[in-house]
C-alpha cells in the first residue's frame, strides 16, 4: 500500500494517467519518469477536452508546478 506520494507515482510508472494542470487542462498518457519537482514525462501524451482527445503531443514534459491532480 501507498503511504508518500511518491510511493503512489512509483506504482503508476509506465501506466496512463490522467493529469489535471492549472488552467483546467488536463492531459493524459503514459508516465516514463517523474522528479522530485513533480515534472512529469509522458509518452503517447493527449490534450483531453470534454473527455474527447484534442491535441496528440506524443511525448510531453510537464512541468511540476502546473500539477494539480495525478490519477492513476
Amino acid at each position: 500500500m501507498s503511504n508518500r506520494p511518491f510511493d503512489l507515482l512509483n506504482s503508476a510508472l509506465n501506466k496512463e494517467v490522467i493529469v489535471v494542470l492549472k488552467g483546467n487542462q488536463q492531459v493524459r498518457g503514459k508516465l516514463v519518469a517523474f522528479d522530485v519537482h513533480m515534472n512529469l514525462n509522458l509518452e503517447n501524451a493527449s490534450q483531453i477536452v470534454d473527455g474527447e482527445m484534442k491535441t496528440n503531443f506524443g511525448k510531453l514534459l510537464v512541468r511540476g508546478d502546473s500539477v494539480i491532480m495525478i490519477s492513476p
